[in-house]
């Protein structure tokens, strides 16, 4: 059963859920109420305050402190060194009032970080610019991945992140690149940063389409081998996820995009380059998310197909099986019929004789030899067999 749900508050967020599903499949962006004023946030009241943790690092040293209020961040945002601010959960409507005032964040930049989902995109704002990514990655011990969105504001020295979900985040080889000082990123600005963050946002994706990859692989295997119901509600299922693993993917290769070809003086010619590797990544995620989804449609005509033979495989037996008792039937039937033989010799004579019971039967079980011979040598009972996956066929 399919039901939606409408969340309104001081915005409205829609989504259809399935109630087997722990996660949404689809992922409705969030709109505003009509009428409601820009800036509007949808923060629950009591909603707790973020963790807040600034790694502030240069060539040659990286420091790591969690902050107890976005006040203590206004120290670092002006210095040479790199300030990455990465803020763990949405927080309250208190906390974003900080916020704007310590990075100077614009009223419409700070409703699309809070009021989520948004579609991925790029906002050019005078000090900074807004980047909406979604971050998808596979749940532990389950097939269905975890999908949040992320929001990164670029400054000149600094770096704002903020994540939906405070548990998962696919970062932790950037942070421990920034703390060993592997590679050039500490070499680099605030930019770099963004695109590493970014590419692993991006490269997130692989380890998620492996997944699906596999799983289809093996629903083609049961499509053929043995369709049932729940067949089906994988397909269905699975046609479902791609879906939604298109939709953050889609929009994320536009916005990439707009910051290779944009000009601004946040990001250099340099690392617009190492952003068209991360452009190509998102082609070639595009790709997979596109090949997965036609497999997947085609895995429904097959198993219609499968179906349909499987039903024709039946009705074959049953009409073999009734052939073959049609003529029995019919000698059955005539023997059945009671004639007396006294009134006429022509009246079944074969009831008088000492054998003839026993040869009736010898009659109708040659008769239902001759069929089933006949029936084979047709080749009538070739397909009646289970299909059986040949391992040495890749």
């Amino acid at each position: 059963m399919v039901s939606k749900s409408i969340h309104t508050s001081s915005a409205v967020a829609k989504t259809i859920k399935d109630d087997d599903d722990d996660d949404d499949s689809y992922v409705d962006y969030f709109y505003d109420v009509p009428g409601s004023p820009p800036g509007t946030l949808d923060l629950p009241i009591d909603a707790p305050p973020p963790e807040i943790i600034l790694i502030d690092y240069c060539e040659t040293a990286a420091t790591r402190t969690t902050l107890a209020n976005p006040q203590e961040a206004a120290a670092y945002l002006d210095t040479a060194s790199v300030s990455w601010v990465d803020m763990l959960g949405l927080g309250n409507k208190e906390t974003w009032h900080q916020m704007g005032e310590v990075f100077d964040l614009h009223l419409v930049a700070q409703e699309d970080v809070v009021n989520v989902p948004q579609r991925p995109k790029v906002v050019h704002y005078e000090n900074h610019i807004l980047i909406i990514a979604w971050m998808v990655m596979i749940k532990p011990n389950s097939e269905n991945f975890h999908k949040e969105q992320v929001s990164l504001l670029l400054g000149k020295h600094y770096l704002l992140t903020v994540q939906e979900e405070p548990d998962y985040d696919c970062f932790d080889p950037v942070r421990d690149r920034i703390r060993k000082a592997q590679g050039s990123i500490r070499k680099h600005g605030s930019d770099y940063l963004a695109y590493t963050l970014l590419d692993s946002i991006i490269d997130g994706f692989f380890p998620v389409l492996e997944v699906y990859g596999e799983r289809i692989e093996e629903l083609e295997d049961e499509v053929v081998v043995n369709p049932t119901r729940k067949t089906l509600e994988k397909i269905y299922k699975i046609r479902r996820e791609l879906l939604t693993l298109r939709r953050a993917i889609w929009p994320q290769r536009d916005a990439i995009n707009v910051l290779i070809r944009d000009s601004s003086d946040l990001i250099s010619p340099e690392v617009r380059i190492y952003l068209r590797d991360c452009y190509d990544h998102t082609v070639q995620v595009m790709d997979m998310v596109e090949t997965y989804r036609e497999l997947s449609s085609g895995l429904m005509d097959v198993y219609l197909s499968s179906v349909g033979n499987k039903m024709n495989e039946i009705m074959k037996l049953l009409t073999v099986i009734s052939s073959i008792f049609i003529p029995l039937t019919f000698v059955a039937g005539v023997y059945g019929m009671n004639f007396d033989t006294e009134k006429s010799p022509f009246n079944m004579p074969e009831l008088n004789w000492y054998f003839g019971y026993p040869l009736c039967w010898a009659l109708m079980l040659a008769i239902a030899s001759a069929l089933v011979y006949f029936f084979w040598r047709r080749g009538w009972f070739d397909n009646f067999s289970t299909v059986v996956k040949d391992d040495s066929v890749k």
